[in-house]
């Protein structure tokens, strides 16, 4: 009797199925680590105006915030990140980032609530140090 080598269908099967669950699992993770890491540059992003707010702008302004918030408001801080993992800026209705300032008078206002929308978490919010 002659012996064929090669697979069965079997064994061809059983490594597909393989191959289909480790690939399914790769994508998971790569979509979960993406996932975080825009959730991170979100939170980077609010912290960044955060105490920029804190620290610069408010000592200079007599402990008054502004009405709004832009890079030249506060230009200590890289522009980009005004700009949020989608591509749309502070300020747009479709931003993930929300700047809503507190008992204003003409342009100056008392305090702020800067807000994040994150995606794997609740939303990050950050409060002016007298608002908290």
């Amino acid at each position: 009797m002659a012996r064929k080598s090669g697979f069965t269908v079997i064994e061809l099967l059983s490594i597909t199925a393989l191959l289909i669950v480790v690939g399914a699992v790769f994508f998971i993770q790569f979509n979960a680590v993406n996932t975080a890491q825009r959730d991170d540059r979100r939170r980077t992003a609010i912290n960044a105006m955060y105490y920029n707010l804190e620290k610069v702008y408010a000592p200079r302004n007599n402990n008054k915030y502004p009405k709004s918030l832009s890079e030249k408001i506060l230009p200590g801080i890289d522009p980009a990140l005004f700009t949020d993992p989608d591509g749309f800026k502070l300020g747009d209705s479709s931003s993930n980032y929300r700047y809503v300032p507190v008992d204003c008078q003409e342009n100056s206002c008392s305090g702020y609530t800067l807000r994040a929308d994150l995606e794997a978490e609740a939303d990050f919010i950050k409060k002016s140090s007298d608002d908290k």
